[in-house]
């Protein structure tokens, strides 16, 4: 029986790249998103390359209605789930408390941390169910450290820190193993184009210094996901090489890889 991952988010950056990696290794995937053609193209291209099964859900994680209708409705054969990435989240603005915009704390708070636990409250009632599971949430270097300018977003990414601990306290005794994987600055991603409202020069953060790359964070998720059932790696803080910390860069120029 092949193994089944669900992926929230997985139209773009480290979803899309983990939705790739796990499907090159034998998964079927559950791929949720709010993009409908960007899902159902990636439904057509992971079973023509990789030979899987694909189910496409297409809902927004801040709707409780959509999320609950959705995951609900998942076929019987579906429900096998094996792994539940929480990857869907984003940061918007890049403002002082006071010059803040409340419209994008909202967004921030109901994707980053409500979106996560509507999926996580319906998933996890499968896998206590099946009597197995790894539930595995993206978080941040912002869930472990804040930084100016970053403070609703950092907020929301601490809380995604507590949860994963509240969760593990919660599910260690049905057999669930949770962990997650706290990256700093990624590329290959729309994390900076969302952020700055759609503005690429202030979006263009990368350009004097080498980031992680989406593939980087999505195999690390997958060597979480690959070790034996009685490991469980907890919590993978991860950067790249020129960054020390949220503030502290090596901007002189991209390094050669």
């Amino acid at each position: 029986m092949k193994r089944i991952v669900l992926i929230t988010g997985a139209t773009s950056g480290i979803g899309k790249a983990s939705a790739k990696i796990f499907a090159k290794n034998g998964y079927d995937l559950i791929i949720t998103g709010r993009r409908e053609k960007r899902l159902l193209d990636q439904k057509k291209k992971l079973e023509s390359k990789y030979g899987v099964k694909v189910l496409p859900l297409n809902f927004d994680v801040r709707k409780r209605k959509e999320v609950k209708r959705c995951l609900e409705s998942i076929p019987t054969k579906w429900k096998n789930i094996d792994l539940l990435l929480n990857n869907a989240g984003l940061a918007k603005g890049f403002s002082s408390i006071d010059q803040g915009n409340i419209d994008d704390w909202e967004t921030m708070i109901n994707t980053n941390v409500l979106g996560l636990l509507y999926v996580s409250k319906i998933v996890s009632k499968i896998m206590i169910k099946n009597k197995k599971g790894h539930i595995i949430n993206i978080c941040s270097t912002a869930g472990h450290e804040v930084y100016p300018n970053g403070n609703v977003y950092c907020a929301s990414k601490h809380a995604v820190d507590a949860i994963t601990k509240s969760m593990r306290l919660d599910f260690y005794k049905h057999g669930l193993r949770v962990s997650q994987v706290s990256p700093g600055h990624v590329e290959q991603t729309e994390f900076a184009m969302v952020r700055f409202g759609g503005d690429e020069k202030k979006a263009s953060i990368y350009d004097d210094f080498v980031p992680l790359s989406s593939k980087d964070v999505a195999k690390t998720v997958y060597f979480i996901a690959s070790q034996p059932s009685h490991v469980n790696i907890q919590d993978v803080l991860m950067m790249g090489t020129q960054q020390a910390n949220s503030i502290f860069i090596d901007r002189r120029g991209r390094t050669k890889n």
